[in-house]
This record gives C-alpha cells, structure tokens and sequence, in this order.
C-alpha cells in the first residue's frame, strides 16, 4: 500500500564514524562520480584505501560503550525536543541507525540535528576531546513512504545489526 501523502512516513538515517569506512574498503563503497541509486559500489582498491588513511586528521573513531551511549541519548534528546517519533535506534561500533517520523523537517536537518547533538553529547561526557568531528561527510537518509518500508526498516535496525552489543541495547 502506498502512501498518498506527499511526505514519508519516515526516514531511516544512518552515519558513521569518522575513518571507518574509506574509498578503497573491501565493503566497497560511493564516491561523488558513483552516487545513482542502485548502483553498484566501487570496488576494493588497497592504492586508494591507502591513500585515503594518509588523509586522516585521526584515528578511526570507534564508539565505545561510553561513547555509544551518549550518541544513544544524543538522538533521543534531538527526537523529544522537535517533537519527532523515534521507531528504532541502534548505534554500533562504527555507526548509527535511526528511523524517525519528522514530519515536514526535511531528512538533511535530522541528520545533521543527530551529529550535532551526538558530537555535543560526548564533549560533555569527556567522551570526545578532539576539534574535528567524529563523524564521517554526510550520511544515509532513505525515504520510508509506506507502512511496508517503515515496518522493514525497524525491523532491520532492531534485528539487522547483528548482536547485540554490551551494556547498550
């Protein structure tokens, strides 16, 4: 069934961390030049991998269980203030998913509100001390536009993430 409104029903948003997943990656990835829906990643490359780490302003950064937990609590903060409906959160080592019903706000601001807030979050826990980001460019935001998709998102973000990890879930 779909959706006649002309908003989503939701979004499933998704970032990652800062250096966790480069061009080059054996998961593949998408670059400006690869970047139409559907398409293909590109592939392993150990030259542009290498490359892109030489790049690196920092480590990698991994979410520890200190740090998941203020990205966790960052994102419920950022849903209760605009008033948006969190369906399912799930944040790992090296990334987060959410998917959340914003109403008219436009998925970039969700996105952006859930790093802000996350960044913000483990400055104050002592979680995070550098003056970059923790986050990698952009992020993931696929439109949900029927109970179906919504429905498999949450799904996906609750069940699709493989264990869970400690002391988080």
């Amino acid at each position: 069934m779909w959706n006649d409104a002309d908003l989503p029903l939701g979004y499933l948003i998704t970032f990652r961390s800062y250096g966790t997943w480069l061009h080059g990656d054996e998961r593949g990835s998408i670059d400006r030049f690869h970047n139409r829906y559907k398409s293909a990643y590109l592939p392993q490359s150990d030259r542009r991998q290498v490359l892109n780490k030489r790049k690196l302003k920092s480590q990698p950064v991994i979410l520890d269980i200190k740090r998941r937990r203020s990205v966790s609590d960052a994102i419920r903060e950022v849903c209760t203030h605009h008033k948006w409906h969190l369906h399912a959160l799930k944040v790992r080592t090296n990334h987060a998913h959410s998917v959340v019903s914003i109403g008219q706000a436009k998925p970039e601001r969700a996105l952006n509100a859930f790093k802000a807030y996350a960044t913000r979050q483990m400055r104050r826990d002592g979680n995070w001390r550098k003056t970059h980001s923790p986050w990698a460019d952009k992020g993931s935001k696929r439109y949900l536009w029927n109970e179906q998709s919504l429905a498999a998102a949450i799904d996906y973000v609750i069940n699709g993430q493989g264990d869970d990890l400690p002391e988080l879930e």
